[in-house]
């Protein structure tokens, strides 16, 4: 099969299109034919080293949606559609850069019922999976509640903003251009705020008592202006490391987090395990309602196979406001 292979850190260049084995599944594994990927900034940091160093061939991709080549369980029938994300993908495992994938089946999602084209449902799983985490399990929304979401113009945040509101919150979000406005808007956000280094205050003149969840994807660099904007008894959680490294220095719990107020941390990496089984995820409703416009597409441009360096040239520009895909 063709895959990309990462043998030395870099830059986009040295994603290198390879012939190679591809895996049989084991005894909890599935083998899936990628239809399409999307594309994460965890791809990015695997590429240039900053995961650790590069041993061998790499095979990038940590999501993928296709349809099952082979299920030795019987789990899932050959041909069925399935979406995966996460168990090991570009780590212990092939990523999903590739024509076909063997993963944990643990990772795999069934996709019966909806008709989306696959670089449509390539926009949902790592995207929409993390918000399901950080949003049901860490801050329990509840209907009627206000979310702030900080960052909300890279493609976890827009799909943080569309969730949120497709579960009856109201939704502030946060930008650092006032031309982004209209794109989060569209998203589902009720108030867009412009982020000049600090927007507790801006959000408290709209939501006087505070806010009851915050959503940082920006990350630590943002934590403690964001946090203020929590009202007591509210909950932050952190998924995103856009800010840099997840590193608080000198982090004050009486004076940086405000009284009664609650602070977590959510890894994708909890996809699939006991801890957070697949089972009852939300992606299927999801993709129902994106195929009849209720909830809308995270997708901004979709590129060919064989365009992966542009396509990881243009996530590190910050300019994509939105989910980018790759079909083969």
């Amino acid at each position: 099969m063709k895959a990309y292979v990462i043998e030395q850190p870099g830059g986009p260049e040295v994603l290198q299109m390879r012939d190679i084995p591809s895996p049989e599944p084991g005894a909890d594994e599935v083998q899936i034919r990628v239809r399409a990927f999307g594309l994460n900034r965890a791809e990015v940091y695997r590429r240039a080293g900053k995961f650790g160093p590069i041993a061998g061939q790499v095979v990038p991709g940590i999501e993928a949606v296709g349809e099952v080549i082979h299920d030795p369980a019987g789990v899932f029938r050959t041909g069925q559609r399935v979406a995966t994300a996460m168990g090991g993908m570009q780590f212990s495992r092939n990523g999903s850069y590739a024509e076909q994938v063997t993963v944990l089946r643990n990772n795999v999602i069934a996709l019966d019922g909806t008709d989306l084209p696959w670089e449509e449902l390539a926009a949902l799983p790592e995207s929409y999976l993390t918000i399901w985490g950080a949003l049901d399990k860490s801050l329990a929304i509840e209907q009627g509640q206000t979310l702030l979401v900080r960052g909300a113009t890279s493609s976890v945040g827009l799909a943080a903003v569309a969730y949120a509101k497709a579960s009856g919150l109201r939704v502030i979000a946060t930008t650092r251009s006032p031309a982004n406005r209209e794109r989060i808007e569209q998203a589902g956000a009720d108030e867009v705020v412009v982020d000049a280094g600090e927007v507790a205050d801006a959000v408290r003149e709209i939501a006087p008592d505070g806010v009851d969840a915050v959503l940082e994807v920006v990350g630590a660099a943002t934590l403690r202006d964001s946090v203020k904007a929590l009202r007591p008894f509210g909950t932050a959680a952190v998924i995103g490391l856009l800010g840099g490294p997840p590193v608080l220095e000198q982090f004050h719990l009486m004076q940086d987090l405000p009284a009664a107020t609650r602070l977590s941390f959510f890894p994708s990496g909890l996809f699939g395990t006991p801890a957070m089984p697949l089972t009852d995820t939300p992606l299927p409703w999801i993709a129902r309602e994106i195929a009849t416009g209720r909830m809308p597409s995270l997708r901004t441009q979709t590129f060919d196979f064989d365009d992966v360096r542009r396509a990881h040239s243009l996530m590190e520009s910050d300019r994509a406001l939105g989910k980018l895909v790759v079909r083969i």
